[in-house]
């Protein structure tokens, strides 16, 4: 078949890897505009787009899929199938139409839980057991599209989000491949999603990574786990942001004031609203992510208490 593919983080990558290694032929590769990133802010093409120069395949960028001579062109590729992984822009009806097999998108969560931008960091935040990943259909609506076929997967006891962003995205562009083969077998069966099962995941802010350590253990872990690799955990240590991005909880309690940090030469152990949360690795300003053990080694914090900065 004549794919073109829409995407541009480091998701999409796998699938787009799987794609050029097929008996398919990848006409053109979207990805969204270079952005200035760095400290010295310089234009920087995204990871999708990298592969597809590498690869020799055509690339375009527009700013968004309105423009008339972004349509003609689209129409001219003369496509089968549009393949659309975390592209980051919305797609009109028209450009939905275009490919004569219709869009297919990779979703990181079984739908219809967590339809939205962040599938894996709110799984993970809100003690989901299980997720995956879901290849759908792509209609106007917010991934609301029917269901093609499914991977379900175990979310481990201390899996962070990038951890699970990491095994996901190979999964999907597993999932992709067999979806296609179905497709082109004309063999898929098409499952519309249950709205009544819907939740939405929305997009992280800066404002969730503050910890309040009036919250259980528990919770805190998960919001650590899944705000990594960002906005990452933090919370005020000696007036300091103190960025957390490891933590496991402990079921043990603490009778002092929750944000205290307990008595202990080894860990960084807080006490919360409910039970004591163990820090495992810290990032201070200006310095790099470190294992608490080591930065205990020319530290002393307890009794300090840990807090939110003014």
């Amino acid at each position: 078949m004549k794919i073109i593919f829409a995407g541009t983080p480091e998701f999409s990558v796998p699938a787009l890897q799987m794609l050029l290694g097929s008996q398919h032929e990848v006409v053109a590769v979207y990805t969204q505009p270079d952005r200035p990133a760095g400290r010295g802010r310089k234009l920087q093409a995204s990871p999708i787009k990298a592969l597809a120069v590498e690869a020799n395949i055509p690339v375009y960028q527009p700013l968004n899929f309105k423009h008339e001579l972004d349509i003609k062109q689209l129409k001219a590729l003369n496509a089968d199938v549009m393949i659309v992984v975390a592209y980051g822009l919305i797609l009109s009806q028209e450009v939905l139409d275009i490919p004569k097999l219709g869009c297919l998108n990779i979703h990181g969560s079984l739908l219809p839980r967590w339809r939205g931008a962040a599938p894996i960091n709110r799984a993970i935040m809100a003690g989901d057991k299980e997720t995956g990943i879901t290849i759908m259909r792509v209609v106007k609506k917010l991934d609301a599209g029917d269901m093609l076929y499914k991977i379900t997967c175990d979310i481990n006891e201390h899996e962070t989000a990038t951890d699970l962003h990491n095994r996901m995205m190979l999964m999907g562009a597993e999932g992709l491949d067999k979806t296609l083969e179905l497709l082109a077998a004309n063999d898929l069966m098409a499952e519309p999603q249950d709205e009544s099962l819907v939740t939405y995941a929305h997009k992280l802010t800066k404002q969730e990574a503050i910890l309040d350590w009036q919250q259980s253990a528990v919770l805190l872990a998960r919001q650590i786990r899944g705000l990594n690799a960002w906005p990452v955990a933090q919370t005020a240590l000696e007036g300091k942001i103190m960025r957390v991005w490891k933590a496991e909880a402990l079921n043990i309690k603490a009778d002092v004031d929750a944000g205290t940090i307990l008595e202990n030469s080894e860990y960084i152990d807080v006490a919360t609203g409910d039970g004591v949360l163990r820090l495992l690795e810290i990032q201070m300003p200006g310095k790099k992510r470190v294992a608490v053990s080591d930065f205990l080694n020319a530290n002393t914090v307890a009794g300090l208490k840990l807090g939110i900065l003014n």
